[in-house]
Formats: structure tokens, sequence, C-alpha cells
């Protein structure tokens, strides 16, 4: 309660209706500080700089790259020549009667062999060269001389010269 004199008034005179002050505003909602966290802004900032600098060398060296094989070719000096990549040399297994079965019984899978067609009228030709022996099939019942068969694991060439000596020539393997 405010003091009054024997009156009734107030101690205190009532401020005038009319201030030269302005009026009172509100204060705009902020973030609470936080002291004492300033390093970490610093690292984040040193981190999105490197990025950018990264990305910037990256374009640069990208636009190095296209701006000097094209001012090159407008000096009229011959674009760089492109190389064919390798062919792949696919390797399948072929399936060889060889005519002695004595012989593809000291055969194990892994070895190394030449397959030689051994024709009646001529000299004996090579047709494969360090084939690899894959595998051994059993040997079939009932088969009297009719030799044995072997699995060679060779090139698409070669596999297809085998099948062409298999079918008229008798074949016969050599290790390696």
């Amino acid at each position: 309660m405010t003091p009054a004199d024997p009156a009734g008034r107030p101690a205190f005179p009532a401020a005038p209706a009319c201030s030269p002050c302005a009026p009172a505003r509100p204060v705009p909602p902020f973030p609470p500080l936080r002291v004492g966290r300033g390093a970490g802004r610093l690292r984040r900032a040193v981190r999105r700089r490197r990025r950018a600098v990264s990305a910037g060398l990256a374009v640069a060296a990208a636009a190095l790259a296209v701006g000097g094989t094209q001012a090159q070719a407008s000096r009229g000096a011959a674009p760089p020549a492109v190389a064919p990549p390798p062919a792949a040399v696919r390797t399948v297994s072929a399936p060889v009667r060889i005519a002695d079965a004595g012989t593809v019984r000291l055969l194990r899978p892994g070895d190394r062999v030449d397959v030689v067609a051994a024709e009646r009228a001529g000299p004996p030709r090579l047709v494969a060269s360090r084939a690899e022996v894959t595998s051994i099939p059993a040997a079939e019942q009932g088969v009297g001389d009719g030799g044995a068969l072997v699995v060679l694991s060779v090139d698409r060439d070669t596999a297809r010269d085998l099948v062409g000596a298999g079918a008229v020539t008798r074949l016969a393997v050599t290790l390696c």
C-alpha cells in the first residue's frame, strides 16, 4: 500500500498522462548464450572450407583434363591414341577322346599336356599346346579299343581345332 496524506491523497504525485519516453517494447525471443563453445564452431567452419577447396580443386582438374585435349586438337596435334582393351581369353572345357587309354590313366587333373593328331598319311601335327587337364571321366563299360575321354581346358579356337581333329584322326597326348 502507498503512503497517503491526511486528506487521503497519495503521497506521490501520479505520472502525467503524456510521457516524453517512448512506450516500452517487448523483448524479442533469442536463443540462450552458450559460453565456451566457440571451438566447435571454428572446427565446423574449417571443415566446410576444406570441402569447398576440395570441390574447387576437383572441378579445376576436370576442366584442365578436358581443356588440355581440346587445346591439343585445336593446335593440330593428333589426339592421344586410345588402345582397345585386350580381348579376354575365355577358356572352355573340351572333351577329347584319346586313342590310348593307358596313357590317360597316367594323367591327373591339373596336368599340362600337348595334344597331337596322328595321321596315317602325313607326319603328326600339334593340335593343342599346354592344355590343362580338367577332369578324367570314368571309363565306359563295354567299349573295347575306343580309347579314353579327357576333359581339357583350352581357349575357343583350340577347342574348335580339337573337335575337328578328333573327328577325322586319332589323338594322342604328351605330358608337359
